[in-house]
């Protein structure tokens, strides 16, 4: 449930702790008005404290003074009329101070939201700040619970309403996959994910919703899906969740990597490179929140997503290397990798989004670990058939804040897959790391005809959070993707 409100009122009761910005200058950090103006006292007070203090105002830099309830200091950076303040930034900044708030009641946050974008920004900042998992954890030990309520001081309510809710939606689908990513792999396998999904969507008469079970994709030739799943208990599904909304000009397809454990199949991962394999379904959870959020926006553009699940273990009826299969559309895959499944199970998802006829597919996998090689942990690769479709995805990654990046994918990068056996190999028969990346968007390439523009994102190196705590982001899912899509929907659905 969302954490934040709004108020337009100053006042803080006595276990209210205030949290104010501060901007980095050449004369010392600078208080910055809220868009309700505090108290001149309060003001004077908390400027003659931090001059105690080693404190500069740099991004998301935080300090705490024992004033009254608390007051939290957080850093904005350096301002100036040729350097205004960035949404992102102050997205994260809520965040971080949102975090650090652990074990509080409430708050009240008095950070610049003269305008409804930077109160949009705030809310989602502290939302996703405030974020925790405790699902698993039993009631002693859910101690250092997360602060409870974030009063956001604006200027006008009404104004602010639609922008605010927005940014609860978006924040809520935000949530809701880093919760799907985080569970473990005991609890989310391909039929809870489902179970998960015919349970949250209530019905109406602008979604229609499809799970096929492996009696289905068996019956109906998704080859590659069964190949992947075929070594599990669990078996395999594919989702297919649409949106409709009258009058709307644009479908846009959502095709997501479901793999809810990936062990690497017969091709075993080493033991350090399996623990956080739960998260191998961030992208489908990214997809079907997305749709969640854009439904729940009342956007006018038709939405339909994909969720391809199986979950990837060893056993006697697994998949081999040197198998082929034979996928929906009709293709065969050598497979010389068991542990190259996601691209696998979006080959046929892929082909089954074409029959719908899309104006534009968008697939988001953690899809290969040359992605993290190339652009480190915490930024995404966007890939295309389409340039055009690339940079629209870009502009949109770009003005939430998501860290994504533009790829090309280069002609020797098919040439790599080249099978005497198939129509195609799912790896490289050399062992060549080089351009991972590329080489499994190249894959995907061939299972989406070159007329329909489509664009690849591998969210691999952000999609989970092995390290320290940074801007809105904890420890594991992170979320990513769902904000870039939910903004480009709104785009197009202009």
């Amino acid at each position: 449930m969302p954490i934040t409100r709004l108020t337009d009122s100053k006042n803080i009761s006595t276990d209210e702790v205030l949290v104010v910005g501060f901007a980095q200058s050449d004369n010392g950090p600078e208080l910055l008005e809220a868009a309700v103006a505090l108290e001149a006292a309060t003001k004077t007070e908390i400027n003659e404290a931090i001059k105690l203090l080693n404190f500069a105002g740099k991004k998301s830099e935080i300090t705490f003074l024992t004033i009254k309830s608390g007051i939290l200091c957080v850093g904005l950076g350096k301002i100036s009329k040729t350097q205004p303040l960035e949404m992102e930034t102050l997205r994260r900044a809520a965040a971080v101070a949102a975090r650090s708030l652990v074990g509080k009641k409430s708050a009240l946050f008095a950070l610049p939201t003269q305008t409804t974008v930077a109160t949009q920004a705030v809310a989602v900042g502290v939302e996703l700040g405030a974020y925790t998992f405790t699902e698993f954890k039993t009631k002693n030990e859910k101690n250092n619970e997360s602060l409870k309520q974030a009063n956001i001081l604006v200027q006008d309510l009404f104004i602010n309403k639609a922008s605010f809710e927005e940014a609860q939606i978006i924040a809520e689908s935000v949530k809701n996959v880093r919760n799907l990513v985080n569970t473990p792999p005991s609890h989310m396998y391909p039929e809870t994910f489902a179970n998960y999904v015919k349970k949250s969507f209530k019905k109406n008469s602008k979604l229609t919703l499809e799970v096929l079970d492996e009696r289905a994709l068996k019956r109906q030739g998704y080859g590659a899906i069964i190949g992947v799943g075929q070594g599990s208990i669990n078996p395999p599904r594919l989702i297919r969740l649409a949106y409709k909304s009258r009058g709307a000009k644009f479908h846009l397809a959502l095709v997501g990597k479901g793999i809810t454990f990936d062990t690497g199949g017969i091709s075993l991962k080493p033991p350090a490179s399996m623990h956080t394999m739960k998260c191998d379904m961030a992208g489908a959870a990214t997809v079907i929140e997305a749709l969640r959020a854009i439904m729940n926006l009342d956007l006018k553009i038709n939405v339909t997503a994909y969720a391809a699940l199986a979950e990837n273990m060893p056993s006697a009826s697994a998949q081999r290397p040197s198998d082929v299969v034979t996928t929906y559309g009709g293709k065969t895959i050598e497979v010389l990798n068991t542990d190259a499944e996601g691209r696998l199970v979006l080959a046929d998802a892929l082909a089954r989004a074409q029959e719908d006829k899309p104006d534009l597919i968008i697939d988001l996998a953690t899809l290969t670990g040359a992605a993290t090689v190339a652009l480190g942990s915490r930024t995404a690769g966007i890939m295309s058939n389409k340039d055009e479709a690339r940079d629209q995805v870009f502009a949109s990654a770009k003005e939430t804040g998501e860290s994504m990046w533009p790829m090309q994918i280069p002609e020797e990068s098919r040439t790599i897959l080249d099978s005497k056996t198939a129509d195609i190999a799912n790896v490289g028969f050399t062992p060549n790391p080089a351009g991972g990346m590329m080489v499994g968007a190249a894959f995907l390439n061939e299972f989406v005809d070159e007329k329909t523009p489509w664009v690849h994102i591998d969210i691999a190196p952000p999609a989970f959070n092995e390290g320290a705590p940074y801007g809105y982001n904890g420890f594991g899912g992170t979320g990513v993707g769902v904000r870039t899509l939910v903004h480009l929907a709104q785009k197009l659905s202009g």
